[in-house]
């Protein structure tokens, strides 16, 4: 296997996607190969038919590893789900000696203690990211290795998830014969896909659509802000069809997407469309304008549901509005007139979100489709993985060989080589690796 390959494995509750990417010469990620597969086993993003969603992954990887002609070993996999669910948390540590500065030991001790933190049952703390710093009291740090103080608190945004449901993926990867790599939290694989660094800085809402979910990442100057996971998707919106259209869910699906709008103004009364009746039965005959009613409601209720999460985090105070409004992406966001509903209802500038940001220039129109905004953004993340594994090694190189050449007493003032910080993810995914490795 080629070192600068990484692999990403979206398992959604539609689809499961398997991509192969690389960096190019202008750091630009080239996507290599893909691999879909019909998702089976999988329910509003959590597994609940091991067997099959081992098929499904075989598949998907089977197909991108025959259009890359390279083998997947190690994969990055994303999480969602109805489980994932966030808090905003504040702690703070009193340092022994306020004469020191504060260094990265003590930001670590600080985010061990977010750790502790009491959960319900089965749950598990995922994700804790600091939002903003007070040293003695001085509110609004960035960045407060450096400075002088003896209490040290943050705002954090902790994501917590249900841990059965985690291993339960790690599991699927490792009988489908896959190294699990790094696990990351899809709204954030989505999140680095399509939005630039500036909506980032701006203040921007990230909606991804999917099969079975809906996930939100709120960013501001550049922090991730607030995560939700609304357990409502395109799958719904189907269903809804099959049923007030009396058919099948197959047709259900394809008219969705040819004729399907969510705004039920667009279409006239005479528009219609004829579905071929079940073993010589008669067609049926469905209003575009009936089908969009449907659409429409189911997706009034989606979308009113994210924004509810988009208030709670405050938008609509001065200090906290999201200046580049809100970004769609995932399968859902193609719904014909989706963007100006959401305009409507939010009254927030919204584009639809391609996961083009960061990729190479002569990269296929199928893979910049919104569909395939999180399996990009796993890909990015293993390459990043990557980037931090080969420092380590250098770092640890490097400590070595000075090691080697220093005398003790002229060791001591050598200032230490920094080893790069490892995400919290990294950490997740060891347990996980360790919890499968003793399972066995």
């Amino acid at each position: 296997m080629e070192q600068n390959l990484a692999f990403g494995l979206d398992i959604g509750t539609t689809k499961i996607v398997a991509m192969i990417g690389r960096k190019n010469e202008y750091g630009k990620v080239e996507i290599l190969g893909i691999g879909k597969s019909k998702s089976l086993g999988v329910h509003r993003g959590v597994v609940n038919n091991i067997t099959q969603t081992i098929q499904s992954i075989q598949l998907a990887i089977q197909e991108a590893e025959a259009a890359a002609a390279t083998k997947i070993e190690g994969v990055t996999v994303g999480i969602a789900g109805q489980h994932i669910r966030s808090l905003q948390h504040s702690d703070y540590i009193t340092r022994a000696d306020s004469e020191t500065v504060i260094d990265e030991d003590d930001i670590e001790r600080l985010i061990n203690q977010v750790h502790k933190l009491v959960m319900l049952p089965g749950e598990e703390i995922i994700h804790v990211l600091p939002q903003e710093y007070k040293v003695d009291g001085q509110a609004e740090i960035k960045e407060p290795i450096g400075m002088y103080g003896g209490r040290l608190e943050a705002n954090f945004h902790v994501v917590v998830g249900q841990v059965s449901s985690i291993r339960n993926i790690g599991r699927c990867v490792k009988s489908a014969g896959l190294e699990l790599e790094g696990i990351t939290l899809e709204p954030l694989a989505s999140a680095n896909a399509v939005l630039s660094q500036e909506e980032k800085e701006a203040g921007v809402a990230l909606i991804d659509i999917g099969g079975g979910t809906t996930d939100l990442a709120i960013f501001r100057d550049g922090i991730i802000r607030h995560t939700a996971v609304i357990p409502f998707g395109g799958n719904v919106i189907t269903e809804d069809i099959k049923e007030g259209c009396s058919i099948i869910e197959k047709q259900a699906e394809l008219l969705k997407i040819k004729f399907g709008s969510a705004w039920p103004g667009e279409n006239k009364e005479n528009e219609i469309v004829s579905i071929p009746g079940l073993r010589g039965r008669d067609p049926k005959e469905i209003t575009l304008k009936n089908l969009s009613k449907i659409i429409h409601a189911r997706v009034v209720e989606i979308i009113e549901q994210v924004y509810v999460e988009i208030k709670n985090y405050g938008h609509e105070e001065q200090k906290k509005k999201l200046i580049a409004g809100i970004v769609l992406t995932g399968g859902g966001s193609q719904l014909k007139h989706l963007k100006q509903l959401v305009e409507y209802i939010t009254g927030m500038d919204t584009r639809v979100g391609y996961p083009n940001e960061h990729l190479a220039g002569d990269s296929d129109d199928a893979v910049t489709s919104p569909l395939f905004a999180t399996a990009v953004g796993l890909v990015m993340d293993g390459l990043k993985r990557q980037e931090r594994v080969k420092a380590e090694a250098i770092v640890e190189e490097e400590a070595t060989e000075d090691s080697e050449f220093l005398v003790e007493d002229e060791a001591s003032e050598v200032e230490p080589i920094k080893k790069p910080k490892r995400s919290f993810l990294d950490a997740l995914t060891e347990r996980v690796k360790d919890f499968l490795d003793n399972a066995e």
